[in-house]
């Protein structure tokens, strides 16, 4: 149960979007254990979020503050989308964190799913890592991350529904990068692979994984079984495949492929690592 503290402190990081623990110490005049024991409560609770060095309100708060006049900065289908699912996409993210390494450059798309795993590498202990991003919402973010990471933030035409750079002038961009890691997401995925509702973002996410050394899925369980207008690529594309769910059973066998050999794709959950064989 929340404190009358618990409260305060909730709105005024809201007011002020961002503020250090320090600072929370020094105005509600209590100790660091305290205000650290407060904090954590409250970041579990989904009331306040880490940031390096402090605390900060979350998305939605921080537009309201910045922007009065306006009920949101996010256009209303991304704004629902963030809020779908999301404490499958929190496991998915804290499984999906687990595989990044200190040096590594990292593509992360413009997905809610891929989002939450960004934001949990803020609270991460990486000491360098370089990521690239088509994602608006990460980009406006970059500010609260350690100064030791790298952002290279790629432009292009703005889609107001996906929050992201995207079209012809993002495809030269990405001519010009090559990726250690890529972390996507679809809005489904079958045995012929997996999707999207948009064709400029199924092209690209199709260009990234071609760019990309290892390639990570990041979908919840709703995702299986689904299919979508534009498919971004095959299966056999995926390294990985990261859920809080078991995959289904077509994504474990081999896929019959003319031009290359079968190659192991492994599916990592919340309970265990399952091997499984895609052709890549």
């Amino acid at each position: 149960m929340r404190t009358l503290r618990n409260h305060k402190i909730t709105e005024y990081v809201n007011s002020r979007n961002i503020c250090s623990i320090k600072e929370l110490v020094d105005i509600f005049d209590v100790s660091l254990a305290t205000i650290q024991r407060d904090v954590a409560d409250l970041v579990r609770d989904g009331a306040i979020r880490k940031v390096h060095g402090g605390v900060a309100a979350l998305p939605s708060h921080a537009d309201a503050s910045a922007a009065p006049e306006k009920t949101s900065v996010l256009h209303d289908h991304f704004r629902e989308r963030l809020g779908i699912h999301s404490e499958q996409k929190a496991v998915v993210a804290q499984q999906a964190l687990a595989e990044i390494r200190d040096g590594d450059i990292v593509f992360m798309d413009s997905s809610t799913t891929v989002y939450h795993l960004v934001q949990a590498l803020r609270d991460a202990s990486f000491t360098s890592l370089t990521l690239v991003t088509n994602s608006v919402l990460v980009l406006r973010e970059f500010p609260l991350f350690p100064p030791s990471f790298c952002l290279i933030g790629m432009g292009g035409n703005y889609d107001i529904q996906l929050n992201a750079f995207l079209g012809r002038q993002t495809l030269r961009e990405l001519e010009n990068l090559s990726f250690d890691k890529a972390f996507i997401s679809a809005v489904g995925l079958d045995a012929d692979g997996l999707y999207s509702r948009h064709e400029n973002h199924a092209a690209f996410l199709g260009q990234v994984l071609e760019r990309s050394r290892r390639n990570y899925l990041l979908v919840d369980g709703s995702k299986f079984d689904r299919s979508g207008i534009f498919k971004i690529a095959s299966l056999g594309r995926i390294d990985m495949i990261v859920s809080d769910q078991p995959p289904p059973d077509y994504a474990r066998r081999p896929v019959a492929s003319a031009s290359a050999p079968e190659s192991e794709t492994i599916f990592r959950t919340s309970s265990e690592t399952i091997p499984s064989i895609a052709a890549r």
